[in-house]
C-alpha cells in the first residue's frame, strides 16, 4: 500500500505554481461529518491561496417545494449537478471527490469519476464510509473498477486502508480535519451528583442510540441529578423518545436536534464524557472534538474507532450494543477522577495530529502529484 506523504512542502503564494482544484461534495446544513469535512478543507484551501471550485453535491432545492417530492427533487439536483461537474471538470488540474457508499456513491461519486475520465481530469477519491466492506463486496464489479481507475484513493483511517487491501485497491490516508482553534479545554469542573452526558450523532439506526440511553439510565442509579443531551436530528426521533419515556427519564435526556456547527464548541465545554454508541464507524470528527475539548469519550469499538481511539489511554472502548459496559465505562471516568484526567490529556494530545497545520502537507503533495498526471485533451 502506498505510504502516506510527510515532505514539507512550501506556502502556497503567488509564485508557486498550484494545481485548481475541484471539490465534490456537501456543505451543511445537515451538519454531519462529511458535510462538516469538505467545508473545512474548502475554506482552508482557500485561505493558503490555492484556487479551489466546489460543486455541491447537497444544494438546496429550488424552488423549495420540488424537496417534499421524493423522485422529482433528484431530477431536479442531478441535471445541474451533471453540468457543474462537467463544466468545473474542463477548469480543474485535479479532482478531490468526498465519496460515501450505496446510493450516494452511484448518484453522487460515479458520475463524478465518469465525467473527469471524459475530461481527461485526475481524480483523488477520498473515500469516507463506515461501511465500505459489506458495499464493496455487494457492488456490482463496475464500482471497483472505477475505484480503481482513480489517480488516487485516499481514506482517513487505516480500517478502511485494510478494508481497500481486502478488495485488492491500494490508498493512502489523510486523516479528518479539525480547526483546534474553535476548541478549547474547558477547567475541570466539580459535577457533583449532575454530570453532564452528550451524544453528537444523528439518530439514525447505525448509531445506535438506544444503548446510549439505557447506559445513561444505569449512570443515574449512582447520580441521580445526571443529564443526557442527544445533539442530532433523524428518524429515529419518534422511537427514542418513547423509550426515554419507558424509562422515566424524561426530564433529564435532552433531544437537543441539530445543532448548529458554530455552537457545537459550548455543548463540549458544558459536558463531562461523550457517549459513542455507533456500529457501523470510520474515523468520527465528533470523538476528535471531544479530544479537542478535553472531554473523555466511551465508544464502541465499531470499525475505525479502535484505529483512533486507545482503549485506557485516549478513551474506553466497549463492544457494540453492551449497555451494561457502556455505563460501567461511564461510571469509571465519573468516579475516578485521575482516571478522566488522564483520559483528558491524551486527547488533547491526540487532537494535535489532526490541526490542519500537520495535514496540509499530505494534501498539499497529494493535489500536485495527482495534477502531474493529467493528460493534455
Amino acid at each position: 500500500m502506498s505510504a502516506v506523504v510527510d515532505q514539507v512542502l512550501p506556502t502556497p503564494g503567488a509564485s508557486q505554481a498550484w494545481p485548481a482544484i475541484c471539490i465534490v461534495g456537501p456543505l451543511p446544513p445537515p451538519s454531519g461529518g462529511m458535510a462538516n469535512q469538505c467545508e473545512q478543507i474548502v475554506r482552508l484551501l482557500r485561505e493558503e491561496g490555492i484556487q479551489v471550485e466546489l460543486v455541491r453535491t447537497n444544494p438546496p432545492y429550488w424552488p423549495v417545494w420540488v424537496g417534499r417530492l421524493p423522485v422529482l427533487r433528484a431530477g431536479f439536483r442531478l441535471l445541474p449537478y451533471l453540468w457543474q461537474l462537467w463544466q468545473a471538470a474542463g477548469r480543474a488540474g485535479v479532482m478531490h471527490v468526498l465519496a460515501n457508499s450505496g446510493w450516494a456513491w452511484h448518484l453522487l461519486a460515479a458520475p463524478a469519476l465518469w465525467i473527469a475520465r471524459l475530461r481527461k481530469t485526475p481524480v483523488i477519491i477520498n473515500y469516507r464510509g463506515g461501511n465500505a466492506d459489506e458495499f464493496f463486496t455487494a457492488a456490482p464489479r463496475h464500482v471497483l473498477r472505477a475505484l480503481g481507475r482513480a489517480a488516487l484513493r485516499v481514506t482517513p483511517s487505516t480500517f478502511l486502508l485494510r478494508v481497500f487491501a481486502r478488495h485488492g485497491l491500494t490508498a493512502e490516508v489523510i486523516p479528518n480535519i479539525i480547526d483546534l482553534s474553535r476548541f478549547a479545554p474547558a477547567p475541570q469542573r466539580s459535577f457533583g451528583d449532575a454530570p453532564h452526558l452528550v451524544v453528537t450523532r444523528n439518530l439514525e439506526p447505525i448509531y445506535d442510540m438506544p444503548t446510549a440511553i439505557r447506559a445513561f439510565a444505569g449512570v443515574r442509579s449512582a447520580f441521580p441529578r445526571a443529564r443526557l443531551t442527544l445533539a442530532g436530528s433523524g428518524p429515529e426521533l419518534s422511537r427514542l423518545q418513547a423509550l426515554v419515556s419507558q424509562l422515566g427519564l424524561q426530564d433529564s435526556v435532552c433531544f437537543a436536534g441539530r445543532i448548529a456547527n458554530a455552537d457545537i464548541p459550548a455543548l463540549y465545554a458544558s459536558a463531562d464524557c461523550l457517549l459513542n454508541p455507533s456500529t457501523v464507524d470510520n474515523m468520527p470528527i465528533s470523538i476528535i472534538e471531544a479530544f479537542a475539548s478535553g472531554v473523555p469519550v466511551v465508544s464502541t469499538c465499531a470499525g475505525g474507532i479502535p484505529d483512533l481511539v486507545e482503549h485506557g489511554v485516549s478513551g474506553l472502548l466497549v463492544p457494540i450494543r453492551d449497555h451494561e459496559a457502556m455505563k460501567s465505562e461511564v461510571l469509571r471516568i465519573l468516579q475516578e477522577p485521575g482516571l478522566a484526567a488522564t483520559l483528558r490529556q491524551a486527547g488533547l494530545e491526540q487532537a494535535k495530529i489532526y490541526a490542519w497545520q500537520q495535514v496540509r502537507r499530505q494534501w498539499l503533495g497529494a493535489y500536485r502529484r495527482v495534477a502531474a498526471t493529467r493528460r493534455n485533451p
